[in-house]
């Protein structure tokens, strides 16, 4: 077991087991700290919020907002700890949907649903409050270069109730098991505002270029599923998030497959864009976003 998976496996045992007033009070000094600091992520951060919220919000009133996106991203951990020691009952009191009933609706029609995510609130929480609903739930996790802590990981949104599959590696590819699961009527969640493989869809988002995957659009296509976007947020006393759609999907009129997941994916991003700009201090991208940014110090010092 290396360094980092230690870590992983001390904050769920250890958060799970003290009272939340102190581990919140304990993250928040965390997130202030590392805000006060500005190392790399929190660095990209900051440039991802400045693209956000465009130049004309002053410097202190985006400090500010670094900080509060710091304690965001502290509480998604915090929260993510101590998911697998909530009832039931928790689960679906600490978190809020505004849309279920459309996913309920396509749950028992046997229509299934894929639901594109961004990087904000609590995504955990919210594919274990799809279970405890008695929902079935399939998604995609990114394998990780850690064996352990990428297996921890999968046990431990498991244990919520989650059907997880590796983005590659796997027995069957997972774009074809997802196929499979739409069709039984599963609801199929995917974090979709950043591209992993290189190969994603060229989108316009908050005026520039970048990359997002084109999974949600090409399962909709493929199945002919609804699809959702949702935008995520915290509350002081939950989790919250609300879906947009059932998105238009372009028809066989409007071109060839790949010009359509292209518009489709597009429709997504915007959707995000829209979410994220009522909560930007939500929204938990600490990593490069968009095509024009260079290494993570020059671009974020203008250089």
């Amino acid at each position: 077991m290396n360094l980092t998976e230690l870590g992983y496996v001390a904050g769920w045992r250890v958060v799970r087991t003290l009272p939340r007033p102190v581990v919140a009070a304990a993250f928040r000094a965390g997130a202030d700290r590392a805000a006060r600091k500005g190392g790399r992520g929190t660095t990209r951060l900051r440039a991802n919020l400045r693209r956000v919220v465009g130049p004309e919000l002053p410097e202190a009133e985006l400090d500010e907002l670094v900080r509060r996106g710091m304690r965001s991203y502290a509480r998604y951990w915090l929260e993510a700890f101590r998911l697998p020691s909530l009832s039931r009952e928790q689960i679906l009191a600490t978190f809020w949907l505004d849309g279920a009933e459309k996913l309920a609706a396509d749950v028992a029609s046997g229509t299934g649903a894929v639901v594109a995510l961004p990087h904000a609130g609590n995504w955990d929480a919210a594919g274990a409050w799809v279970a405890a609903n008695g929902w079935p739930i399939t998604t995609v996790a990114e394998r990780l270069e850690s064996d352990g802590v990428y297996g921890r990981f999968l046990a431990f949104r498991r244990r919520l109730g989650m059907e997880i599959l590796p983005n590659r590696g796997g027995e069957r590819p997972a774009f074809d098991v997802l196929v499979d699961r739409l069709r039984a009527g599963a609801v199929v969640p995917l974090l979709a505002d950043r591209d992993l493989s290189a190969r994603g869809v060229e989108v316009d988002f908050f005026g520039a270029r970048t990359r997002m995957p084109a999974g949600p659009a090409l399962l909709a296509l493929r199945t002919g599923a609804p699809l959702y976007v949702a935008s995520m947020w915290f509350e002081p006393e939950r989790a919250c998030a609300a879906l947009t759609g059932p998105i238009a999907v372009p028809g066989p009129e409007e071109g060839p497959l790949d010009q359509r997941v292209r518009t489709l994916t597009q429709r997504v991003a915007d959707e995000f864009a829209a979410g994220i700009a009522r909560h930007p201090e939500d929204w938990h991208m600490l990593q490069r976003m968009w095509l024009d940014q260079r290494s993570a110090v020059d671009a974020d010092r203008g250089r």
